[in-house]
């Protein structure tokens, strides 16, 4: 099948997954140096998911994803600069330092985190719909959430209550077959995640999360139905981490000779082989786009190397509710 998108969409796609991979690779080599503490999870390997879903969906649109969220941050423009910065600890991050990877944040972007609880931000995502529908707003509530998630309560909660008020959410599973280190035949009675919204009422579809072209069609369709409609869809993207669950995972529930079956559907070099093959780009067109991301990277590193900690006596801020009298 061929790509049938423009040259500059290709691009464009090909540029935003180098980036997230890159800086993705950078946080873990400083980590590795003790800049990053705490717990770090990457999204490497899933790139096609932030990508594909991020450019389908409009600038006002809400955003709430899980933990593994540098991408979608990056991608609704949090300058990577801030996003290193917040993972540092430092008070020019994104969330001013106290947030680290797994709470980026940006009100102003809409972007409504990054959240630690598995399934945590599906209530969130709910609720931000039902203020828009309340204010008679047009947006799309997008929620990211893993296969993980499907386990929790909050998950049949939240489709329900999404399903039952009419609320414009599109909850997109990003289903890397494990849920931290338990594989999907181990923690769901029905393989096929897709078959449980319709309980609800809510109409779902999956698609290869491997595949960014494929993923964006798709998101873009489903967003489009929740606007015309108000009322809430399910999109499973099957996809691949390529890095362990966090940085402390031993991954032991999973073999190496695995992963490396999965990487020969390495979402970048899958667009590469097939735009380079189609003629559409060039070798000197990825060269440049490579060189672009590793000075973006250096700058981010840069700007939180250079950042600085939030004074002990401000630490209390944001504890006790402010003086509104």
């Amino acid at each position: 099948m061929t790509l049938d998108i423009s040259r500059d969409h290709v691009l464009g796609l090909l540029r935003d997954m180098i980036r997230i991979r890159r800086l993705e690779e950078k946080s873990a080599e400083l980590y590795a140096k003790q800049k990053i503490r705490g717990f770090l999870h990457l999204y490497i390997g899933e790139e096609a998911v932030g990508v594909g879903a991020m450019h389908a969906l409009r600038e006002d649109d809400n955003v709430v994803a899980t933990y593994r969220e540098h991408g979608q941050a990056l991608l609704r423009g949090i300058p990577a600069g801030e996003i290193m910065a917040e993972m540092y600890g430092k008070a020019n991050g994104c969330s001013g330092g106290r947030g680290g990877s797994m709470h980026l944040f940006s009100a102003k972007r809409r972007f409504y985190g990054g959240h630690a609880i598995v399934g945590g931000g599906l209530p969130i995502a709910v609720g931000l719909a039902l203020a828009d529908k309340l204010k008679g707003e047009s947006r799309v509530t997008a929620c990211f959430f893993g296969d993980g998630a499907t386990d929790e309560g909050e998950f049949h909660e939240s489709l329900n209550l999404a399903a039952l008020w009419k609320l414009p959410v599109l909850f997109l599973c990003e289903n890397n077959q494990y849920a931290m280190g338990t594989s999907l035949e181990r923690h769901v009675s029905d393989r096929n995640i897709a078959d449980n919204p319709p309980a609800y009422g809510v109409p779902a579809d999956s698609v290869n999360g491997m595949d960014v072209v494929a993923v964006e069609r798709a998101v873009h369709n489903e967003a489009e139905l929740v606007r015309e409609t108000g009322e809430p869809r399910f999109l499973e993207l099957r996809t691949y981490r390529f890095r362990a669950h966090s940085m402390y995972d031993a991954e032991l529930y999973r073999t190496k000779e695995e992963v490396e079956k999965h990487k020969k559907d390495d979402p970048i070099e899958g667009l590469e082989e097939r735009a380079l093959g189609e003629g559409v780009i060039t070798q000197a067109d990825i060269d440049a786009i490579e060189a672009d991301a590793e000075k973006e990277v250096a700058e981010a590193v840069e700007f939180a190397e250079a950042g600085h900690w939030e004074p002990v006596e401000d630490l209390t801020r944001h504890t006790y509710a402010r003086d509104l009298s």
